[in-house]
């Protein structure tokens, strides 16, 4: 269910305390010489709008941009500041609370570290003026590089076989070749002006291990548990 395309009446008749609000992040980066500028945007989009068909939650318009380190330098990549994306969610956060949700759902597809404390940042902060609220910040991979069902190689990541799989399951015709196995070795600690340096390839595993018939899976055993934690969270 598209939040966007309900009218205003429809949001002040249908929302309630058990309605889900699921709000999809990604990025607009670099992801090697195979993979789109979307990939980060592509796939929290995919799971979003399958895990609302499952449990009857509003998807929100996604948010294309995030927090790029790693990647900052790279054509293409185009980063927010750390204060830009905090303001920016826990803006929507506090507005989702005043539409009337009780539960809500941020769900990036970028992982970095950085960006995804931004997320929380924000969360922190809108759980103190909403204290109401019920909200998940976390991102697909959270998920996937915690179940069982899934075998990722050791030190697979951005651009590697794991994201060229799920994108190949997605939307395979913008996945252009693959790319060499890379897995950068970044100094300990340090902060980076120039991380491509570390970073050459833009990727971190091997993507000439991906199938599609991997990303099938890990797309949905990522939605299943989603929807799994999100019931937990609307019954608590």
């Amino acid at each position: 269910m598209l939040f966007e395309e309900m009218t205003t009446f429809e949001v002040h008749k249908k929302i309630n305390e058990r309605s889900v609000a699921i709000l999809p992040i990604g990025a607009l980066e670099e992801h090697g010489p195979h993979l789109p500028l979307a990939t980060d945007n592509i796939q929290p989009e995919y799971v979003a709008h399958n895990v609302a068909e499952l449990t009857g939650a509003y998807v929100l318009p996604i948010i294309k941009y995030g927090v790029c380190s790693s990647t900052k330098n790279f054509p293409g990549t185009i980063t927010l500041r750390f204060d830009t994306l905090r303001m920016l969610i826990e803006d929507i956060l506090n507005e989702l609370a005043r539409t009337g949700f009780k539960n809500v759902v941020v769900l990036s597809g970028h992982a970095g570290r950085v960006h995804m404390t931004a997320l929380k940042l924000a969360g922190q902060a809108a759980l103190e003026a909403n204290p109401g609220l019920k909200l998940m910040i976390l991102s697909d991979y959270d998920i996937a590089y915690t179940m069982d069902e899934i075998e990722i190689p050791v030190n697979d990541g951005h651009a590697g076989m794991i994201e060229t799989s799920r994108i190949l399951a997605i939307r395979p015709g913008l996945v252009k070749g693959t790319a060499e196995p890379s897995y950068p070795n970044f100094p300990e600690y340090r902060v980076l002006r120039n991380p491509e340096k570390y970073f050459p390839s833009g990727v971190m595993g091997e993507p000439l291990l991906a199938t599609k018939e991997f990303g099938e899976n890990a797309n949905q055993v990522i939605v299943e548990r989603l929807v799994e934690l999100i019931e937990k969270m609307v019954d608590e």
